[in-house]
C-alpha cells in the first residue's frame, strides 16, 4: 500500500509539471463542448423533446463528457499508457522485476493522473458549460456522491481499457492499429459525440450496457438522474460501472500473468 500510495502521489507531481498543457487542454475541451452544444441546440429546436432527453440534458451530457474526456482518455488514437510503449521498446522487462505487480503500478500512476487532470481540467471545463449553457447540476447531496462515485468507476474502466491496449504488444508486433480502432470507436459508442438516446431505443440500449457507456453515458445520466433502461437509475448505473471495473480489472491481472510468462520483447 505505501509504494502504490508513493506511485499515485507521484502520479499527481508528474501531471501537475505540465501547466500549460493544462490550461491548453482546458480551453480546447470547453471550445468544442460550446460547439457541440450549440449543435445540439439546433438539433433539440426542431424537436424539443428525443427519447426523453431535451435540449438541457443533451448540453448537460456534452459537458460531462469534455470534463471526462481527459480523465478517461477515452479519443485517443494513440497510445496513452507509457506501458504500451514500454512493452514495444522492451523496458517492461525492467517493470516485470518490481516487487509489485505490473497492473497494481500502472494503475496507481493512473488514478494519480486522472484525480489531477479531473480537479484541475474537467471541472473548470464543466463549469464553462455552467456559465454559458443551461447545465444541469446534482440535485441532491446523494447524487452528488453518486456522480463522485460514478467518475471514480469511469476512471478505472478507462484505465483497464487502455491497460489492455498496452498489453496486447506481447502478443502483436505493433499495437497502435488497436489502439487507433479503439480511438474512434469508444467516443460514438460512450455517448461523448452524441448522446445515446439520440440512437435509435434498440440500438441505445445494446451500447449502453458495453463498458464505455459507462465512461460517459451513465455518469451523464446518474447526474440527469434519468430512469435509463435496462439497468434502471443511479443505482443501476453505479452496478453497471462497477461489474465492468471489476471484469476488465480481473481480466486484465489474469492477462497480466499470461504475458509474463509470455514476454516477447520488441526491439529491447
Amino acid at each position: 500500500m505505501r509504494v502504490h500510495t508513493a506511485v499515485y502521489v507521484r502520479g499527481l507531481r508528474r501531471h501537475s509539471t505540465y501547466r500549460a498543457a493544462l490550461v491548453a487542454g482546458a480551453f480546447t475541451n470547453a471550445v468544442f463542448g460550446a460547439i457541440n452544444a450549440m449543435v445540439l441546440l439546433a438539433v433539440f429546436s426542431a424537436r424539443p423533446e428525443i427519447n426523453g432527453y431535451d435540449a438541457g440534458d443533451a448540453v448537460t451530457q456534452v459537458f460531462v463528457g469534455q470534463a471526462l474526456i481527459a480523465v478517461t482518455l477515452i479519443v485517443n488514437t494513440a497510445p496513452s499508457l507509457d506501458l504500451a510503449e514500454r512493452v514495444r521498446d522492451g523496458d517492461v522487462a525492467t517493470d516485470l522485476l518490481r516487487p509489485v505487480s505490473l497492473l497494481g503500478w500502472w494503475l496507481a500512476q493512473d488514478l494519480g493522473r486522472a484525480t489531477f487532470t479531473f480537479l484541475f481540467r474537467g471541472v473548470p471545463t464543466f463549469c464553462v458549460g455552467l456559465l454559458l449553457f443551461d447545465v444541469a447540476l446534482p440535485d441532491t447531496p446523494a447524487r452528488a456522491v453518486a456522480v463522485v462515485l460514478s467518475v471514480v468507476l469511469a476512471a478505472l474502466i478507462g484505465f483497464a481499457l487502455r491497460y489492455l491496449c498496452s498489453l496486447s504488444g506481447f502478443w502483436l508486433v505493433d499495437s497502435r492499429g488497436l489502439w487507433t480502432a479503439s480511438g474512434l470507436v469508444a467516443p460514438v459508442a460512450a455517448g461523448m459525440l452524441l448522446p445515446l438516446a439520440l440512437f435509435p431505443p434498440a440500438l441505445g440500449d445494446v451500447l449502453r450496457l458495453l463498458p464505455w457507456a459507462s465512461m460517459v453515458q451513465i455518469p451523464a445520466e446518474i447526474l440527469l438522474g434519468k430512469e435509463s433502461p435496462p439497468f434502471g437509475g443511479a443505482f443501476g448505473g453505479l452496478v453497471l460501472q462497477a461489474w465492468w471495473a471489476a471484469a476488465l480489472l480481473v481480466f486484465s491481472a489474469w492477462l497480466t500473468g499470461r504475458a509474463a510468462r509470455r514476454v516477447v520483447i520488441q526491439g529491447g
